[in-house]
């Protein structure tokens, strides 16, 4: 879809952030709407017609997660992307278990932020996962070395790599070999790209 053809919906607790997120995607030629809570913006949800929701995950009314939750469950489809501060990799991961179409964590780029909603406004024009993709991923998957896979797991858990390193018996530098590693084979560029394909090929934590 073209720009002007859908709406960004803003929900931050935070009034700054909000407001300069709201001016940084309008100097871009977004149609922007914000919304101060989780609660307000899941009262006008069911009037939202092509849009897409920006949403922070730690909130004090409702999180995140609990809003994509009840958006779901009241059917009211709305393609979502969480902001998550460092170290909420798990919750996170709950939001795209959810239904989150993509996590971004702070402090972003705004070139991040932006291909991250035009990546959720394609969902608009009903289009689905490509199998294409998802084969591909799937191939990059099977590529793995079996520690690898224990590595990539644990990452996708959100565990650190001291943790990581503990639990497997192995050194903190060995993991950040085995994370660079999947992270080349898995031709991801960041975290939350490298959680997405997981997640999406079924690889995410229990």
């Amino acid at each position: 879809m073209q720009t002007g053809d859908y709406t960004i919906h803003i929900v931050d607790d935070e009034e700054p952030v909000r407001k300069s997120l709201a001016f940084m995607l309008t100097m871009n030629g977004f149609a922007v709407r914000m919304h101060e809570t989780a609660s307000s913006f899941l009262q006008f949800a069911p009037s939202v017609r092509n849009g897409v929701l920006v949403t922070d995950l730690r909130m004090p009314d409702m999180t995140g997660v609990e809003l994509i939750r009840k958006l779901t469950t009241s059917r009211t489809g709305i393609p979502s992307i969480v902001i998550t501060g460092h170290g909420d990799v798990p919750m996170a991961v709950e939001a795209m278990k959810a239904g989150a179409v993509d996590f971004i964590e702070k402090p972003f780029g705004d070139t991040v932020i932006i291909e991250a909603i035009q990546r959720a406004a394609e969902l608009l024009s009903d289009k689905t996962l490509d199998t294409d993709d998802l084969a591909e991923v799937q191939t990059r998957l099977d590529s793995l070395s079996d520690r690898e896979r224990q590595v990539l797991a644990a990452v996708v858990a959100g565990l650190p790599n001291k943790s990581i390193a503990y639990d497997l018996d192995i050194s903190p530098r060995t993991v950040e070999v085995h994370r660079a590693n999947v992270m080349a084979k898995m031709k991801a560029k960041s975290l939350p790209q490298l959680v997405r394909m997981a997640i999406a090929a079924g690889f995410g934590p229990n």
